[in-house]
């Protein structure tokens, strides 16, 4: 039986994977937002109108960025938390363009540490994010040691489009199956991966997927499953 390639490089999403979302992309950060724009929104409502925005949710056919998909995608959560009313769309920009903002995301505390005993270990570590944020200032802004990251935003194409990821492992000089990906989609992280020929581990920080495998719910898990590899 062949040997594996070995392993040089780690590709990690960032979004609920490295980081989550800060209290001015949840539900009171909403409200706050539709005051600016006159209107009075439901907290309590948050979650039952996101899933219901998710359901009609569609990708671009050509998997190419678009924020006009996310613009839509949060005015039915906010008119699903109670603002509707016409300046519901300029309401769902500005929340949406507040996605943009490093600050407004907070790192998950298994991070730094794993990913420094990565780097101490010789992996090269790159980051891939259907996003629109520049993901290296993102790194620089909270002090991530990272050699390489593409957004969708700058990349002009998204997850699990193989363009987006060869463009991360093109800047970090190593093949695909010299590399794994760790994401918590699998559509978009884990299925883009292995068409791709590398390697995937699914990020389940919620514990939704144990049937899944491989799967990590902390970073912590993960060193020793690289080596398992």
């Amino acid at each position: 039986m062949p040997r594996p390639v070995p392993l040089r490089a780690v590709l990690f999403d960032v979004d609920f994977t490295l980081a989550r979302p800060g209290p001015e992309l949840g539900p009171d950060g909403y409200v706050r937002a539709g005051e600016r724009h006159g209107l009075r929104l439901e907290p309590d409502r948050y979650e039952a109108a996101r899933d219901a925005a998710l359901v009609d949710l569609r990708r671009h056919p050509e998997l190419e960025h678009d924020d006009e998909i996310w613009f839509r995608f949060t005015e039915r959560i906010v008119r699903g938390m109670g603002g509707d009313a016409d300046s519901a769309y300029a309401c769902a920009v500005e929340i949406t363009r507040a996605w943009e903002l490093h600050e407004n995301f907070e790192l998950y505390d298994d991070v730094r540490d794993v990913l420094a005993s990565l780097r101490g270990s010789g992996l090269g570590i790159g980051l891939v994010s259907n996003s629109a944020r520049d993901v290296r200032e993102f790194a620089r802004h909270h002090g991530l040691d990272v050699d390489a990251g593409i957004s969708s935003f700058h990349h002009g194409r998204t997850k699990p489009h193989a363009s987006i990821f060869r463009a991360v492992l093109d800047l970090l000089a190593v093949e695909p199956a010299e590399a794994v990906m760790v994401g918590d989609t699998i559509a978009d992280d884990i299925d883009g991966a292995l068409a791709l020929g590398m390697r995937a581990i699914l990020m389940d920080r919620e514990g939704s997927r144990p049937e899944f495998e491989p799967r990590i719910e902390t970073l912590n898990e993960l060193p020793p499953l690289l080596r398992g590899l």
